[in-house]
């Protein structure tokens, strides 16, 4: 086993051979004609840099050897590998420092040289986000991490321990004792689907981001198999302005559309249409699963033709699942929130509707018509304590005793339906809440270039 400062010392000349990459690459990208949309090279790099001298600063700060396996160490082994055989891949597409004999094809839109430079953008865009989400201000805390889905956190937590990445061969077989693949080429999909940063392992972030995607936790697969396998509307490391590009072949046709994971907002859908003028727009639905957006789209006929396609996938075999999970009220928080002149189940926002929705990772509940308008002011923390809202997910109300009785009757419904019902732990009690941002917010200035319009419902 190597000693503590000759692993410290080889570490640090990974990390400085990272950054001198990155700033190479960073003045390979100064051609006014490689600006792209989001994600961008030019501004990815230098934040990926100086993130990098962030996590090495604090590495060289802490004391004591490595971490066990599936740690800070083994992470950082992984992913400095990784990003210097990307770096590699762009530095041969980018036109060579101080030359004028550049290869004129990367600069072209839709080229075959443009299209790879687009999916490597990607690619760093999903390595920068990963190392921020692992390593906040450049301390390790994925020991820690949050998973957004509590089952996909109980998952992890419960096979993986505290390690924070996997090798695929063992997440694969990990991952099969809850969901079965089989070999093949279906495994070879998801594995291409589930690696964002193609290191060839798997980390908590990457399976976050998979979970809150493909939704519900009781079939994953199957919604993954009809929404990215089988759909002809998914697209796979496609950026905003390739989704453009896409669908200008079908401005003609109203009602087509395309759909891909959001590079912005990662674990969250964006949607590409055309709309009946014949203009194309883009779209991040909030506070429902894809395939629920889908067939709302369907019906009002906005999403009819996945890329230009006349047959439409029918996804109504996912509704059949019940989202809604179960908060278990006992008799004494009942008698607390009576103390204060309320109930448990009525939305301490606005006072007048029961809470149906939990915040994810945070738990916190309210009624979706708050949570709605409160996403609408652009907020994306929660309104009571916040974190981050990841996501959310649909709740039911019961008492205790209400339970007790309604599971012993639909008990075999359940079996049938593969549906597992969970108490969660209740919200802290708060006795007041920030207010809510005016129901009419003032109108949004224009779109520009590379925004989307983020939505409650379509």
């Amino acid at each position: 086993m190597a000693s503590p400062r000759g692993w410290q010392w080889g570490e640090s000349r990974a990390f400085g051979r990272a950054v001198k990459l990155l700033q190479r690459l960073e003045e390979q990208c100064r051609d006014p004609r490689l600006v792209m949309g989001p994600p961008s090279l030019r501004v990815l790099l230098p934040r990926t840099a100086q993130l990098l001298r962030e996590v090495a600063k604090a590495r060289r700060e802490a004391r004591g050897d490595p971490e066990g396996p599936g740690g800070a160490g083994d992470f950082l082994v992984i992913y400095l590998a990784n990003l210097e055989a990307k770096g590699r891949k762009v530095a041969e597409l980018l036109p060579p420092r101080g030359k004028k004999d550049a290869n004129e094809e990367v600069f072209r839109e839709g080229s075959r040289f443009r299209r790879q430079l687009a999916k490597l953008a990607l690619i760093f865009s999903h390595m920068h986000a990963e190392l921020s989400a692992l390593f906040p201000g450049g301390k390790y805390c994925g020991h820690l991490y949050q998973l957004t889905k509590s089952s996909a956190h109980t998952f992890w937590r419960e096979h993986c321990g505290i390690r924070c990445v996997l090798p695929w061969a063992e997440f694969q077989s990990l991952l099969c004792t809850c969901h079965p693949v089989e070999p093949g080429p279906i495994m070879q999909a998801l594995r291409s689907t589930l690696d964002l940063t193609c290191s060839g392992h798997v980390s908590v972030f990457e399976f976050d981001i998979f979970t809150r995607l493909f939704q519900p936790w009781p079939t994953l697969l199957k919604n993954w198999q009809l929404l990215a396998v089988n759909h002809p509307g998914y697209m796979a490391f496609l950026t905003y302005d390739e989704v453009q590009m896409r669908l200008q072949a079908c401005r003609d046709k109203p009602g087509s559309y395309i759909f891909r994971p959001s590079c912005t907002r990662l674990g969250q859908w964006a949607i590409g249409y055309v709309s009946p003028d014949g203009s194309i727009l883009q779209t991040i639905p909030l506070n429902k699963p894809l395939f629920q957006v889908l067939l709302k789209g369907q019906k009002d006929g906005i999403f009819l033709y996945p890329d230009g396609k006349k047959h439409n996938p029918d996804l109504t075999e996912l509704c059949q699942a019940e989202l809604h999970q179960r908060i278990e009220v006992s008799e004494e928080e009942l008698q607390l929130y009576e103390a204060m002149n309320s109930t448990f189940e009525l939305c301490k926002i606005c006072a007048e509707r029961d809470k149906d929705v939990r915040i994810e990772p945070c738990g916190h509940l309210l009624c979706s018509h708050c949570l709605a308008t409160w996403q609408q002011s652009d907020s994306q923390t929660c309104p009571f304590c916040r974190r981050q809202i990841k996501g959310h997910e649909a709740v039911s109300i019961c008492q205790a005793q209400e339970r007790s009785v309604e599971f012993r009757a639909t008990a075999e419904d359940t079996r049938d339906n593969c549906h597992h019902e969970a108490a969660w732990n209740l919200e802290p009690v708060t006795p007041a809440a920030p207010p809510l941002p005016p129901e009419d917010p003032s109108p949004r200035r224009p779109q520009d270039k590379g925004w989307l319009t983020v939505v409650s419902d379509i």
